[in-house]
C-alpha cells in the first residue's frame, strides 16, 4: 500500500497530485495548493514517490528514480485511489517533475483520465539541452500548463517560440518563478499568484467536466 494524504471530502472530481524532484508531498507549495483546491470541493490526493518517502522516513537524500519506476509507482497509486474513491472525473496534476511524469504516463494509460495539469512544467533541464516537448506531444489527454512568466525551466519568452499541439494550453502567472513566487517590485505576491493558479485549474476542470 502506498502512503498518501487526502485533502477534501469525496467529490465527483478527484485530482492526484505528484510532487517535484526536490520537495515532497508535505512541502508548503503542495499543501497550500491542495488545501485551496479542497476548498473548491475538489478532492486531492498527495503522495510521495519512493525515493522521497525514503528521504522522509530515513533522512537520506537519494536522487529521483528513473522514469519507468516513477510511472509504475504513479500507476499503482492511481489504481488504488480509483478503486477506493471511484471518482466520476479523474485528473493528474504535478509540480515540475510530477507534471512531466503525469504527461508521460498518459501517452498510454488504461485509466480514464480527463486531463493533466502541470504546475511549472520543466521544459529545460538544469543540464541544458533540447526542451522536453515529447511528453506533451505524445500525451493522449488534454494538458494545461500553469507557468510562471519568468520560470527558469521555461519562461513565457522561451515557450512562445516552441510549437505544441492544440490540446496543450497555457496560463501564465505574473512575474512568477518556478513556484509562482514573484519579485517584490512586481506588485504581485505569492498568495495572489497561488489563488490565480487555482482559478486556472478550476477553469480547466470545469471546461473538461462540462
Amino acid at each position: 500500500m502506498i502512503a498518501y494524504e487526502v485533502d477534501g471530502d469525496v467529490s465527483d472530481t478527484l485530482v492526484i497530485f505528484a510532487h517535484g524532484a526536490g520537495a515532497g508531498m508535505d512541502s508548503d507549495f503542495m499543501q497550500q495548493v491542495s488545501a485551496k483546491l479542497a476548498a473548491k470541493q475538489v478532492q486531492v490526493v498527495r503522495f510521495n514517490f519512493n525515493y522521497m518517502q525514503i528521504n522522509k522516513d530515513e533522512g537520506k537524500r537519494p536522487p529521483p528514480e528513473r522514469m519507468p519506476k516513477l510511472i509504475a509507482h504513479f500507476e499503482e497509486l492511481i489504481a488504488e485511489v480509483v478503486a477506493k474513491y471511484q471518482p466520476k472525473h479523474l485528473y493528474l496534476m504535478g509540480k515540475s517533475m510530477g507534471g512531466r511524469v503525469a504527461a508521460i504516463l498518459c501517452e498510454q494509460s488504461s485509466f480514464d483520465i480527463k486531463g493533466v495539469i502541470c504546475l511549472g512544467y520543466p521544459f529545460i533541464s538544469i543540464k541544458g539541452g533540447n526542451p522536453r516537448l515529447e511528453p506533451l506531444e505524445k500525451c493522449q489527454v488534454p494538458v494545461h500548463i500553469i507557468q510562471g512568466d519568468r520560470d527558469r525551466f521555461g519562461s513565457q519568452q522561451q515557450v512562445r517560440d516552441w510549437i505544441l499541439p492544440s490540446y496543450v494550453t497555457f496560463s501564465w502567472i505574473p512575474d512568477g518563478d518556478h513556484s509562482f513566487e514573484p519579485r517584490k517590485r512586481s506588485g504581485h505576491n505569492l498568495e495572489q499568484n497561488l489563488n490565480l493558479s487555482i482559478d486556472q485549474v478550476m477553469g480547466f476542470i470545469g471546461e473538461k467536466n462540462a
